[in-house]
């Protein structure tokens, strides 16, 4: 990646975000670079704790201020840097040139404003509306979404509605002003799988309608092979491989994201059980200093592992791996077969 790809949405360049635990720093996400283009859908994947979340609130600069900070990088918005602003002028952009859609909607929905007031304000912060105007645009967002009988939803308050319905609202006050970049942490979780189905594919509508890049953050593989176009794996704060979705899906490289694969239920194949990476993502405060982080939990380890910090590297024209297994300094073992 360029030092500042003037053909990128967003860039992101070395990016560390750490939290305070007992009066120190630890990294959450550690060195991590990424872009995403126009109109691309980019999925982040990755067990619960790999950073995924972290990363995207870094991107739209609401962590917590009291117990983290991003410590390093650059978070480049339309050629323009974004990670030093002040909330003023964030606020010029969150919401209207780029959006989150949240992981829970009951937590992130005001549950003692109606659906409406909450939608309006997108307006009232970012548009010239008047508030029979907001109310109206208001209406045919949620009708957009797919919310039967909108009009009276409008009134409603969030416990009033399915979960469905929720996380409908809540794409419904994302792209109300069109943004250019949306975000979605994990969209489909705690839904029903037709519910899953109906909101990824109200979301790709979206995305072909309005022409707006997707940054998708989910752990369901399933999810990144239908809506994708490019894959960015991710563990203990790390970027481990970099991929299209054809070759992400069909030529694995690291064997993170080939357990990965491995655990996902296939319709061509019969198998008793289901594949399961053992051991847990460290800890912020436990992770390794030095060597490659998922060494501890990879069947395939080498004593270099443990050692030296693989550095992602492009293995073949637009695939990315970081993992010594590939690394030509280091030794190549049996195991690569």
């Amino acid at each position: 990646m360029s030092e500042r790809d003037v053909s990128a949405l967003l860039e992101v360049k070395d990016l560390e975000t750490s939290f305070l635990i007992n009066g120190k720093y630890y990294n959450a996400v550690d060195g991590v670079s990424l872009r995403v283009n126009r109109k691309q859908i980019v999925g982040i994947v990755g067990e619960s704790g790999c950073g995924k979340s972290v990363m995207s609130l870094s991107i739209m600069n609401l962590l917590p201020k009291n117990i983290s900070r991003i410590r390093r990088g650059e978070i480049v918005f339309e050629g323009k840097r974004i990670d030093h602003l002040g909330e003023e002028e964030l606020n010029r952009i969150r919401g209207k040139e780029m959006a989150m859609i949240f992981q829970e909607p009951m937590t992130s929905l005001n549950p003692v404003f109606t659906i409406g007031s909450q939608i309006a304000e997108v307006f009232f912060t970012h548009t010239n509306l008047s508030k029979k105007e907001a109310r109206q645009r208001s209406i045919e967002l949620l009708r957009s979404v797919g919310i039967a009988r909108p009009e009276s939803v409008v009134n409603e308050y969030p416990h009033q509605l399915s979960g469905g319905m929720r996380q409908r609202v809540m794409i419904a006050m994302a792209i109300a002003c069109r943004p250019k970049l949306l975000i979605a942490d994990e969209p489909t979780t705690a839904l029903d799988v037709t519910v899953q189905a109906q909101i990824l594919e109200l979301l790709k509508d979206i995305q072909a309608t309005n022409e707006m890049a997707v940054m998708l953050i989910t752990h369901d593989l399933g999810v990144v092979a239908e809506m994708c176009d490019e894959v960015i794996v991710m563990y203990a704060g790390k970027i481990v491989e970099r991929a299209d979705v054809h070759s992400l899906f069909y030529h694995p490289k690291h064997p993170y994201t080939k357990l990965l694969m491995e655990s996902i239920p296939r319709m061509d194949r019969e198998v008793e059980t289901l594949s399961s990476i053992r051991g847990i993502v460290p800890s912020l405060a436990q992770m390794p200093r030095s060597g490659c982080r998922f060494a501890e939990r990879c069947p395939k380890a080498m004593p270099e592992c443990k050692i030296v910090t693989p550095k992602l590297t492009e293995h073949s024209p637009g695939h990315e791996v970081a993992c010594l297994l590939y690394e030509e300094s280091v030794p190549v073992h049996e195991v690569m077969k």
